[in-house]
């Protein structure tokens, strides 16, 4: 019987290696179909894949033997801490539909947090929809806010623009 939706499990945790790449790049490409995303598709996804992982450009955790879901977190020098990784940037967190509800995004992102302070960041970011109330529940309870300064400071925004 599968696990109700307000049941918890405990899933494994780990760093991806090249050889998830093509994993990873399918979780990826369901996550970009499920919100009507643009995508170059599994294979080129699966290459950029390996080599990010292989460069140590890029860390991706993942939940589960599935894998069940991911966590990629990006770093980058930041002029308030020393050292190259000081800045972490929660690219994605995504967990199968199926399975959520269930902590495996929580685990993730406790995870990642761990893996950031242990690559030397002082410092997480990331970015969500206003109506992804999952997420932003999830983010929240963690810790991060979008208010700058204080609990009652001006709303932060995220801008983007594509270049090409």
């Amino acid at each position: 019987m599968p696990p109700r939706q307000s049941d918890s499990i405990d899933p494994a945790i780990r760093r991806a290696t090249p050889g998830d790449a093509e994993a990873v790049a399918r979780l990826l490409q369901d996550f970009q179909e499920e919100f009507d995303e643009p995508s170059p598709g599994v294979d080129a996804l699966g290459e950029r894949y390996a080599d990010l992982i292989r460069n140590r450009d890029m860390t991706v955790l993942l939940a589960g033997d599935g894998p069940d879901g991911f966590a990629q977190i990006r770093y980058r020098p930041w002029v308030y801490s020393a050292g190259p990784q000081a800045h972490a940037y929660l690219e994605e967190l995504y967990v199968v539909p199926s399975l959520r509800g269930q902590g495996i995004g929580r685990k993730l992102l406790e995870a990642a947090l761990e893996t950031a302070g242990n690559e030397g960041a002082t410092h997480m970011e990331l970015g969500t929809s206003e109506d992804d109330l999952a997420a932003r529940s999830l983010y929240e309870s963690a810790g991060f806010t979008n208010r700058e300064g204080s609990p009652d400071g001006p709303v932060m925004l995220f801008y983007e623009r594509e270049l090409t």
